[in-house]
Order: structure tokens, then sequence, then C-alpha cells
């Protein structure tokens, strides 16, 4: 026991820390400009007037630009939340923003409670929101930390992701989830034996870090704080009991061998800009968690959202670290997939930083994190960084351009094949195997959708975004989706031929995005035709335009069994998902010898050996085009060949199931417009014996 450290408190870890051998609580707050910190420490049935108030006094509670405090556990037996008053100069003109009233939530909160009189309005005006402000937990003789110690799943070349947000994966009545767990962590837990029957490797989970309630932002990227989990999403309501329902979540999909990767957003904060709330940073620092411009009075906005974080900013990079950390070692989570991620390339003066950016650096060093699943989004507002930035075999990259690219194709625009056949063979164009980069194919995170943009079945069903719910006049949200409606706009009266052909579009976009190198991703309820409506920017809508209806399920199960196969049949071919790029064991061909790369060309073929993979050898044929066309297979004699999908074809007959495949019995196929057709042929020079029946 340190004795000057159980007087006047430690500097560090920052938070809240359970000192067992002394039976105290430490509390440690950054703040660089600070003049005065009061920490506020409120029972339980009064959080509008504190219990205790201690000022610290910087003669004995500062070290550096670090506040602390130690309290015995003796004093605190009705403490259960804490809060801090900073005071510091007010001259918004040169950024500091501080107000001596303020009620002010500490960013290393664990968990965050909101009284019954919680304000968004009282943070937003100057003066004290006593008793409406949110409150970090203190919990007395319970440690924080809590590594985590089960073995975490690895996935290699079998890795599917599957992109959901947790209140709305399981909100329905529908949704087969008892009423007491839906749309919470502990509901998501209950549908785990759904997600393995699909054969998904890892689950991505939209936002969880604890957000402002009061704002619209159903997808949850308005963070308030980097520690906690958000309350909303748990069913026991008890405070600080949803840290341990993520926790046994977390275990339930360790068990069932499915990585969790969390979407986590350090790029701005839910205070937004000069005249939105204070609840935290702003109050504490803000010239130490913010970028500002020039004009001081005003914040840099690159992420479109009202401020961004400074992340070149060496304390922000450790809270940024710390937060990690705890998710990884503490909650147990196995990765994170970072929402804009350019922002951490921002130099101090906002200025993009392409060479060495630190924090970038520091996670990809860190031996708690660097082992971990790293996804970057890399791109904000004003940087596109695909394929830069981001380097070493650490971190992937969310592949836009394959998102683009493979909806222009199958949509039939023109000029397409060179490149769908780049974004089949890995995306090499952007993650190059050059000696100075050395990128590996399984970088790139292919995929066809996500949370921002249509889902599946509104690609194939909308010309044009219908987001008059969002409340912006059908001004939010893209307008380049390259998608097409199949001829019909919207899922009202669909003739029966347009639905065919939609479903069979759906088939295409599922097979090209399981056929393609590279680490594939889809969205939560594209694999049973999920519709928003043609709302391609649901950000603000908690209702069910985005909860999963899980009766379409029912009503498309040849669809949820095509996702099913398809991914069944990848996991089975290794020749596809590699960790290199195909190089010479592809050969690309058309309806012919060689692939038609010309504007008007609409169809393509290729052959992959399973040679150098013990794999069999595959050979797949797509026709883009609105006419049915002839392809002659170019590779072997023609009854070595079994034709394992088309997605012309209904169901079952579309995707069969292994060793059922059909034999070919000429050169010549027949595929029908807009359709996928793949064939399997054994390969024996790697002793593999022949599986196939029919």
């Amino acid at each position: 026991m340190n004795p000057w450290a159980a007087e006047e408190g430690a500097p560090s870890p920052l938070g809240v820390t359970w000192m067992e051998d002394e039976q105290a609580v430490n509390f440690a707050l950054y703040s660089k400009h600070a003049t005065e910190v009061t920490l506020l420490l409120y029972a339980q049935h009064d959080t509008r007037h504190p219990a205790m108030q201690y000022r610290l006094d910087y003669l004995t509670h500062k070290s550096g630009r670090v506040w602390h405090g130690r309290i015995p556990a003796a004093r605190l037996h009705s403490i259960l939340y804490y809060a801090y008053r900073v005071d510091g100069p007010h001259d918004p003109a040169h950024g500091y923003r501080f107000d001596p009233e303020k009620v002010l939530l500490d960013p290393y909160a664990k968990t965050v409670f909101f009284p019954e009189a919680y304000s968004r309005d009282a943070a937003r005006s100057a003066g004290s929101n006593a008793g409406h402000a949110p409150l970090g937990l203190v919990r007395v003789g319970r440690p924080e930390s809590h590594r985590q110690a089960d073995a975490r799943p690895c996935h290699a070349g079998d890795t599917i992701i599957y992109e959901l947000h947790v209140r709305g994966f399981t909100k329905r009545a529908n949704s087969g989830v008892g009423p007491d767990t839906r749309g919470t962590f502990a509901g998501l837990a209950e549908k785990i034996p759904y997600l393995t029957e699909l054969g998904i490797t890892a689950v991505e989970l939209l936002p969880v870090h604890q957000y402002d309630p009061h704002d619209r932002n159903y997808w949850g990227y308005m963070p308030l704080n980097f520690f906690s989990p958000h309350e909303g999403y748990a069913a026991n309501q008890v405070p600080g009991e949803q840290v341990e329902e993520f926790r046994a979540m977390v275990k339930a999909f360790h068990a069932a061998d499915i990585e969790v990767i969390l979407d986590v957003c350090y790029n701005h904060t839910a205070e937004g800009d000069q005249n939105g709330p204070c609840y935290s940073f702003r109050g504490i620092d803000n010239t130490t968690y913010y970028l500002l411009q020039d004009d001081r009075r005003w914040y840099r906005n690159d992420t479109g959202t009202g401020n961004m974080l400074h992340c070149a900013n060496r304390y922000v990079r450790k809270m940024i670290i710390e937060s990690l950390r705890y998710w990884a070692t503490e909650m147990g989570v196995d990765g994170f997939r970072f929402d804009l991620a350019s922002i951490f390339t921002r130099n101090d003066d906002g200025s993009v930083n392409l060479d060495d950016p630190p924090i970038i650096a520091e996670i990809s060093a860190h031996p708690d994190l660097s082992g971990l699943r790293l996804i970057a989004e890399a791109w904000d507002v004003a940087s596109y960084q695909l394929g830069r930035s981001f380097p070493g075999l650490t971190w992937l990259q969310w592949n836009g351009q394959f998102r683009d690219d493979v909806r222009a194709f199958l949509k039939g625009d023109p000029g397409k094949v060179e490149r769908l056949m780049t974004r089949l063979y890995g995306s090499d164009d952007l993650f190059s195997d050059r000696l100075s980069d050395a990128y590996h194919a399984y970088q790139s995170v292919n995929y066809v959708t996500a949370h921002d943009g249509f889902c599946l079945y509104d690609l194939v069903s909308y010309n044009a975004k219908h987001n008059d719910a969002n409340g912006h006049g059908n001004q939010d949200g893209v307008d380049q989706n390259f998608s097409w409606n199949c001829g019909w706009e919207g899922d009202l009266d669909v003739p029966a031929d347009v639905l065919a052909l939609r479903k069979r579009q759906v088939k295409n976009f599922c097979a090209l995005l399981l056929l393609a190198n590279g680490t594939p991703m889809f969205c939560a309820g594209d694999e049973f035709m999920h519709t928003q409506g043609g709302n391609n920017n649901p950000y603000n809508q908690d209702n069910e335009t985005t909860w999963l209806n899980w009766d379409r399920l029912r009503q498309n199960q040849d669809i949820f069994r095509f996702f099913k196969l398809m991914i069944a049949f990848r996991k089975r071919h290794p020749a596809l998902a590699r960790s290199r790029f195909w190089r010479e064991d592809v050969h690309w061909h058309g309806v012919g010898a060689e692939p038609d790369r010309t504007g008007d060309s609409h169809s393509l073929a290729f052959f992959l050996s399973g040679a150098s993979q013990r794999d069999d050898d595959i050979y797949v044929m797509i026709n883009a085009s609105r006419t049915p066309l002839s392809f002659v297979i170019q590779e072997g004699e023609p009854n070595e060949w079994y034709r394992v999908i088309d997605t012309s074809l209904p169901s079952p007959a579309d995707c069969v199931e292994p060793g059922k495949g059909r034999r070919q019995p000429s050169r010549s196929y027949a595929v029908p417009a807009h359709s996928v057709v793949i064939f399997e042929r054994a390969n024996r020079s790697n002793g593999r014996e022949e599986r196939r029946v029919g």
C-alpha cells in the first residue's frame, strides 16, 4: 500500500477504481485547463442533491493534469452514484467552455445512470442541470476489473460476418423471444441457435456504447460514454446489471463458436456542435477532447454530426485505447469495427496524416488489441482512405467499392465486367500485395448491404429512396444506390413475375458475395428479405421499419435456405476464401474462351482450381443481361462437372445439398437472364473421392 496514495488518491487508473487492499474507492479525472474540480456523491434516492461533496485541492489531489482522490468504503455506505463539477475559463472564442454549475459525467464511468428527470434541454442550457444529469455508478466493494478468461473463437477462411442491431433484431413479438427480453442483450443470446443454423461465425453489433436516450438516433452513433453498455439494451434494469448481461451474452456466443464484434464510434460524441448539450467532455476539457476550427468557437465537423474527437491528443488516445482494452479484456469482445475511422488520421490542426497516425499505430501494436479483428470504415465526410492508412495484417477495411461495383453489375450497368473481376479476385487494386504493401485478400470486407443504405430486398424493389418518415423531406440518405426495382416500385401488389425476379436477384447478390475472395458480411434480415419500405437512412426509426419482421422468414424459407446452403458451400471450398489472392488458380472466361470486357457486356465466367488448397474445382457462369446466354465450359470434360447452384431455378433445385449435384452432359449450358450458375468438379490430384450423385 502506498501511504501517499491512500491519503491523496492516485492519478491512475482514470475513472473509479475499487481498492480491495485498502477497502477504498479511488477517483481520477483528467482535465488540462480546469482550475477547480469537485467530486459529487449521491445516495440512491436523491440524485439532485449530493449526499457528499469533495473539493479536490490541487496541492494535494492533482498530479500533472489529473485530479484524484481516495475515499474509504466506510464513508460511502449510502453512496451509489457520482459526478463532477469542473471550473475553469469560460472563453468560447479560445475554445474554453467551463461551467462551474454543470454536473458532469465521468468519461470513464463503467455504468451510466439516468435519473427520472434526466433532460437534454438542461444540458443544452447554461447553468445547473442538477437532478437532470446522467451519473456514473460507484460499485463499493465490487471491482470493475473482471478479465474474461474464456477462449475466444478464431475463424479464418470460414468467416461470415452478420451485422445486426441489438434492439431491432428481437424487438418484434414474432421474433420468438420472450416478452421480457425482446430487444435486449439477453434476447439476442436467445437467437444464437438461429444464427448457428444459418452458418454465421461473427456478429457485428451496431453501437452498444451508452448513447443519449433523448436523441433520435436509433442506430446508436451518438455516443455519450465509451465504457458503459447502453442501458436500454438490458433486460435487467437494475443499475450496473447491463454489464453482467452483456458479459453473459458474449459468453453464450463464444460457447457457440461465434465471434462478437462491436461497431464503435470514437470519432464524435453526443454533445454535438457549439449549440449542443454539455454532458461530459465539453465541460471537463473542451480543447482536449475536440478538434476546433481556427475560430475556436466552432467545431470541426468532418463526421457530419457536429463535432469530432481530437484523436491526435495523447489523453484522448489513451481514453480510446483504455475503452478498447476494457471491452476486449473485461467484456470479452473479439473485435471492433471503427466508424468513420479516417478521423484517426487527423493532426492537431485537422490536416490528414497518412504516414503514421499515432492512434492507429498504438492500436496495432497494443498486446491486448493487436490480435483482435480490427475493421476500419476508411472514410469520413472529408477524406476517403480505402486501401490506405490502415497497414499490416491487423486491419481489415469495409470495401464500399465492392458494394458499388457488384450492385452496378447486377443492375445491368454497362462497362462493369472488369470491375466485377477485380472485386471477385479480392480487390487487389485497393489491397495491393506488392512488396511495399503486402496486403492480404481477407483484409477486404466485402458487402452489398449494411445498416447504412438499402437493405437487400429494398435494393431490388426500389429505384429511389423513400425517406419521408425521417423528417427531412426525403433529402437525407444517398441518392446513388445502384438499385433496380425489377420493374415495379415498392412492395405493394407486386406481380408474381416481378417477385420471382427479385428473389433471383437476391440470390445473385448472395452468390457473388460468397464467391468473392475476401471477408464477406451481410445485414441481418437479408436472408429472408426483410424490408424497410425503401428507407435507405432509417437512423431515427426505432419502430417496425427497422425491427426485423420474422414473419418474412416463414414467408421466404426458400431464400433463407439458399443463404444457408450458399454459406455452407463457401465454407467447404477453401479455394474461394484465401489469405492470398487467387493468382494462377483462376482462369477468366466469358460465354466462350475469353471474357467480353466491352462496355456492352453483362456476362462473365471463371474457373477456380482447388488443387493448391486441396479442394475441388469450381466453374461459375454469371449472366446479368436481360436475355438468356449459352455459355460453353472451357475447362475439362463436360461429364466431370456437376451443377450445384442455378439461381434461376425454384427452391430446392436452385441450390442443392452436398453430393446432390446434377452431372453436366455437354459443354454448353443455357444461363437464363439475371442468373448465376455454379459447377463443381472433384480434384483427384488431391486424393479426394468423387462425392456427387445424380
